[in-house]
């Protein structure tokens, strides 16, 4: 790189704006692109090897955009590398397949999961790495930076500035980090209001936008939690008051990130019930990491929740989120405002308790557990039988009232009835619960029995 030389990035900037202006003449009006010009508007802009975010994420698409993208030229536009969060559309791994994108940074697959290892195999995308969200994000400001940033908002004024609605999500950590390291941004919208409308909130500065495109429809939004609660499980009950009582009021749990799924809809569900019975309300679950189910809906009728951040919205909730403002983070129009960044910032390091999955879980396993995971499977129940027996937990409180089934026809090698045996044997004020006609899953090949045992475990104690 040349330093003598120190504006390299305003100088490229303003050749590709200069570019896209050429190329667009009466299609351009200030910041917005007609609508049928934005092919032409991505090719004036983007350079082979460009670092391109193609806002995707868990719920809002740039979809318009996305679509766009894969009809360009690959003669013109290609080996782009992709930065993104998730990978939901199948646009999204079109672009790899026809040659415009070549190397791949991403954070979560979803319904493209099954394809994406596939055109890897082939060796169609070169894959940078998984990231964890926060970490994509932090890496938007360090050596990911997009050079071009495609995204979405709800709508747009003549000056470029950008309401995005409940579903702020990922945009500002993409706009930022482009519009303040010589990058270009391009919103699609699902309107332009005229001058003599005022946006309900301004979200994204209008001199960070470089052009505003209003598209064809309104962009795809995800619902993430349209689940019937009537489908909750007996065992999924059961799950959730053992949380309730075990963990949540054991440890004093206030601040909570809860993933998305029926065990954890039955524990939101339960507080106002199970919960109440227990003279929980006031002592857990007060502060939530969380999109705004609707399965939490009672516990706020009730007085459990205090406030609520959310990573992105519900569909169907923007009213019921207008109304309850003492909650939800809203902006002065009532509409919520959600951050993904910021949000899992707060579920990583601002909470007593996540429930959800992982891809880091190496960082979170103890280095005991690890060793005995590593270990052939011959010896492998047995140092797990260790840790368990030695662990704090169990040293600190002998005779704590513990369940331990087991399925009699557990094949597993050395998970035979034997080591049950030998756990029972060990653990003072244990009870061990033998369920025939299962093997090493009693909850999945014995459903039923399972429920009666743990129900009437519970319900002891």
């Amino acid at each position: 790189m040349d330093r003598t030389i120190w504006n390299t990035k305003a100088l490229n900037r303003a050749d590709r704006l200069a570019r896209a202006r050429h190329e667009l003449r009466g299609r351009l009006v200030g910041k917005r692109v007609a609508t049928e010009a934005i092919g032409t508007l991505l090719e004036a802009t983007l350079e082979p090897g460009d670092r391109v975010c193609l806002e995707g994420n868990n719920q809002k698409q740039a979809d318009f955009l996305a679509g766009a993208l894969v009809q360009l030229d690959p003669q013109r536009v290609h080996g782009l590398h992709m930065v993104q969060s998730v990978l939901a559309l199948p646009e999204h791994l079109d672009v790899f397949e026809n040659g415009i994108a070549r190397r791949l940074d991403f954070s979560f697959s979803g319904p493209q999961g099954a394809r994406l290892a596939k055109l890897v195999s082939a060796g169609a995308i070169e894959i940078g790495a998984i990231h964890t969200y926060l970490e994509l994000f932090a890496r938007y400001f360090v050596d990911l930076t997009p050079k071009v940033a495609l995204i979405t908002a709800h709508a747009a004024d003549a000056a470029g500035n950008l309401y995005t609605g409940p579903n702020t999500e990922d945009t500002p950590a993409i706009v930022e980090a482009t519009a303040f390291s010589g990058g270009i941004v391009i919103a699609q919208v699902n309107e332009v209001v005229d001058s003599a409308t005022t946006l309900p909130r301004i979200d994204i500065p209008g001199d960070w936008v470089d052009f505003v495109v209003q598209a064809p429809r309104p962009n795809f939004i995800e619902p993430l939690f349209t689940r019937d609660p009537a489908q909750i499980s007996e065992i999924q009950v059961l799950m959730a008051m053992m949380a309730i009582k075990g963990i949540y009021a054991e440890y004093g749990v206030q601040r909570l990130n809860h993933g998305i799924g029926f065990d954890t809809a039955a524990i939101e569900l339960l507080l106002p019930t199970y919960g109440e019975s227990l003279g929980l309300k006031g002592k857990i679950c007060r502060h939530w990491a969380l999109n705004p189910h609707p399965a939490l809906i009672p516990a706020i009728e009730a007085g459990w929740v205090e406030s609520i951040h959310s990573f992105g919205s519900e569909l169907g909730m923007e009213d019921y989120i207008r109304a309850r403002a003492d909650v939800f983070f809203t902006g002065a129009d009532g509409s919520l405002r959600s951050n993904r960044a910021f949000c899992q910032a707060a579920g990583h390091y601002a909470c007593d308790l996540f429930i959800g999955s992982t891809d880091r879980a190496d960082v979170l396993v103890p280095t005991e557990v690890r060793r005995a995971l590593e270990q052939p499977d011959e010896h492998r129940i047995e140092h797990m039988l260790d840790i368990v027996l030695n662990s704090r937990r169990i040293q600190d409180r002998p005779g704590q009232p513990t369940m331990i089934v087991w399925g009699a026809e557990d094949r597993l090698p050395k998970a035979e009835l034997a080591v049950g045996q030998r756990l029972h044997k060990e653990l003072p004020g244990s009870r061990l619960e033998v369920i025939q006609g299962a093997g090493h899953m009693p909850q999945v090949e014995q459903p039923e029995r399972f429920v009666r045992v743990l129900r009437n475990f519970v319900s002891s104690l």
